[in-house]
């Protein structure tokens, strides 16, 4: 068999890319931003930074806060028939 060539951020050249407008310096709201258990929370990577990010193919998905651990989430989404849980950090989370 031939191994797959690429990692974590590829095929995702559209899909992880910040608008014109909101380029520049990230703000510290949304890097500190708190969420509370039970919480819907839609996955809304931020490329310019990789710490705590989830897979790009959960990119736009809605899930629920079950826990934290440390500075990120618990995150449980449903991908397709299978509930998933994400660890992510609250820089790729928005309130949904």
């Amino acid at each position: 068999m031939v191994k797959r060539i690429g990692g974590f951020r590829r095929k995702t050249r559209h899909k992880l890319q910040i608008k014109p407008r909101q380029r520049g310096k990230l703000s510290l709201k949304k890097y500190f931003q708190k969420f509370e258990v039970g919480q819907k929370v839609l996955l809304q990577a931020e490329p310019s930074i990789q710490k705590g990010m989830y897979r790009p193919r959960f990119h736009g998905k809605v899930g629920t806060i079950t826990e934290k651990k440390g500075t990120c989430y618990s995150v449980a989404i449903m991908d397709h028939t299978r509930k998933k849980i994400l660890m992510v950090h609250p820089v790729h989370l928005e309130s949904a």
